[in-house]
């Protein structure tokens, strides 16, 4: 299809706000939504560079579907930018295992469409918790063969959780520097919150941004996306329920 002159300027303009910030305003790219030429020209665009485009109410959002895509963040970066100095890479995986765990926390485990309004802070410790127990029970000859399948190192995950310092998490300040869950959890909330993907209503609660639900519901149930890691980490609750509505219909 030939496009007028005036189409690709317009798209590669809105391209290139994408680029810049990572979203725009729906009131600043009205030309998304109503010529469907270029619409395809940004959607194209977009998907040369392994990123897709996804819309809330307000604004449109340019997402990295790859980690092979240039919008993807480097792990160099998150550490920079969001952990502290002794930060490793796989305070990262962890990281993204507690996103994981705060979204089962919003969606009751994968198995709703509407989310909570609000998680508290505690709860999502003691999911987390929860997980890695689950993920324990599984055994280390399990979780070894799952590594090479799902490319997730599950015991490195479960020492370095294990590792920090559950004690300390009366303290009244709660910081990176901090060696305790309940401060690395608050650390990835920060995360979150600058990627617009929850807000801090106050009281230790987090509630999901329209942009997370928007993600949530059009790629994070995706098997092509989440590899089966959802599925590993909540088989063992699955596996619970099934036997426990056995033990009741025997009785």
């Amino acid at each position: 299809m030939e496009y007028q002159d005036d189409t690709i300027l317009k798209a590669f303009q809105l391209y290139a706000g994408l680029a810049s910030k990572g979203e725009i305003a729906k009131v600043d790219c009205t030309a998304y939504f109503e010529d469907e030429h270029v619409r395809s020209l940004v959607d194209n665009y977009a998907s040369a560079v392994q990123c897709t485009l996804v819309s809330d109410a307000d604004y449109l959002y340019l997402i990295p579907i790859s980690m092979d895509s240039p919008f993807h963040m480097s792990n160099d970066s998150i550490k920079k930018e969001y952990m502290t100095a002794k930060s490793v890479n796989m305070d990262i995986y962890l990281m993204y295992l507690a996103i994981i765990v705060l979204f089962g926390c919003f969606y009751d485990s994968y198995e709703s469409t509407e989310p909570l309004q609000f998680v508290t802070m505690q709860h999502w410790m003691e999911n987390m918790d929860l997980r890695m127990e689950s993920l324990n029970r599984h055994g280390e000859d399990v979780l070894k063969a799952k590594e090479g399948e799902l490319n997730v190192n599950w015991l490195a995950l479960l020492r370095k959780w294990t590792d920090m310092d559950s004690i300390r998490e009366t303290a009244k300040k709660q910081d990176a520097r901090t060696n305790s869950r309940l401060s690395f959890l608050n650390m990835t909330k920060e995360f979150l919150i600058k990627q617009h993907l929850v807000r801090d209503i106050g009281n230790h609660e987090i509630e999901l941004t329209d942009k997370a639900r928007t993600i949530y519901i059009s790629y994070y149930m995706d098997r092509e996306y989440n590899k089966g890691i959802t599925d590993f980490m909540y088989d063992e609750d699955h596996r619970e329920d099934v036997k426990e509505g056995e033990n009741n219909a025997i009785h």
